[in-house]
């Protein structure tokens, strides 16, 4: 099995592993550790180079298929083979955006469940804006005010960010982990890993964030929209 080091450390902008498997079809391969997301909770997945030998192996990206960390390469690019050793080196500037934008969205959800008790219904990730549908019934121009001040005061707080990986059984203890509407969280999986703003949130999330909320920078609300009758959209915008 593939190690994910993203997972425990998402400040590693290189790392070396061994190839562990090869799709020449699909001109992929498996390694035996790796620092690149492959996307998914609706983060972006990871960009960046895999070098063998010092020869680049341009990526074009890292995906999860059925449990299994793929690397996809560009078909110009001659396949190692198993047992060959790889460096890899993720687009730093890009992850550390998507970084800031991840934990920008847990600011967000973290506040609004919060003060409003409303949950997640829908979200997605770009690099510095995002999305997010909650259980409004409505929603304003100064509810929005409301909630972009308090989103960058929590900024400003300077919270801690914790990773950790529990015990399913466990994990499940904890109140309101889930914070979607619907539990997406497959059964198979036995280790959850908790993603908290200590002092605001805590959630199941399997993706990349800061160290700390100050790390965020300035977050915008630039609009909101209506979905439903019971669900309203926000989205953001983070400064460069």
């Amino acid at each position: 099995m593939t190690k994910y080091i993203y997972q425990n450390d998402s400040y590693i902008k290189s790392f070396t592993a061994q190839v562990t498997a090869v799709d020449t079809e699909n001109h992929a391969l498996q390694l035996d550790q790796t620092a690149f997301y492959p996307g998914g909770g609706g983060q972006l997945p990871d960009a960046g180079i895999l070098y063998v030998n010092e020869e680049v192996l341009s990526l074009k990206r890292a995906r999860m298929i059925k449990g299994e960390h793929w690397h996809f390469l560009k078909e110009e690019a001659v396949l190692p083979g198993v047992g060959e050793e790889v460096q890899g080196e993720i687009d730093w500037e890009r992850r550390y955006k998507i970084m800031r934008t991840h934990t920008a969205m847990h600011i967000l959800c973290g506040v609004i469940f919060r003060d409003y008790g409303a949950l997640v219904t829908g979200g997605n990730m770009d690099i510095l804006k995002a999305r997010m549908d909650f259980e409004f019934e409505s929603m304003s121009k100064e509810l929005v005010q409301v909630i972009e001040e308090a989103i960058n005061k929590e900024v400003q707080a300077a919270h801690e960010v914790w990773v950790a990986n529990l015990p399913r059984e466990e994990a499940f203890k904890i109140p309101d982990l889930i914070r979607t509407k619907i539990n997406l969280l497959p059964e198979h999986i036995q280790q959850v890993r908790t993603v908290e703003i200590v002092g605001l949130d805590l959630q199941a999330d399997g993706g990349t964030h800061v160290h700390n909320t100050r790390e965020v920078g300035k977050i915008k609300v630039v609009d909101y929209k209506s979905k439903g009758k019971i669900n309203k959209r926000i989205y953001v915008e983070l400064e460069s």
